[in-house]
């Protein structure tokens, strides 16, 4: 599985953010509804990167539980439990995973909607 590391560079313009260098990735917006949460999960197979984009969600990552902002940056090792729950806030979260990336390595711990 790739490191993932964020790059940044400094030019006479401003700056740029590299996520990704020969990488395979897949890179996803998500979008969470005011009052929804996406299910308690981990996988096995894929680090994750998450930035917020916009609202203030809960970010559970491990044993961790914080309320974020827009600019936050997370990034979440394979087989660590995560969720996003939008409280009060829709959210928008760009998320980058590396590694062997399948939606059916979605392991569900908790799952509001039945499909744990």
């Amino acid at each position: 599985m790739a490191e993932f590391k964020i790059f940044q560079e400094e030019r006479p313009w401003g700056n740029f953010r590299q996520f990704t260098y020969n990488n395979p990735s897949t890179v996803k917006l998500i979008f969470v509804k005011k009052g929804e949460a996406f299910s308690l999960q981990y996988h096995n197979n894929r680090n994750e990167f998450w930035k917020i984009l916009s609202g203030n969600p809960e970010i559970t990552i491990g044993e961790s539980i914080r309320y974020a902002k827009k600019g936050d940056e997370f990034e979440i090792p394979p087989k660590t439990n995560h969720r996003v729950h939008s409280v009060d806030t829709d959210a928008e979260i760009l998320e980058i995973s590396f590694g062997k990336f399948k939606e059916d390595d979605v392991i569900r711990l908790e799952d509001k909607y039945g499909r744990a």
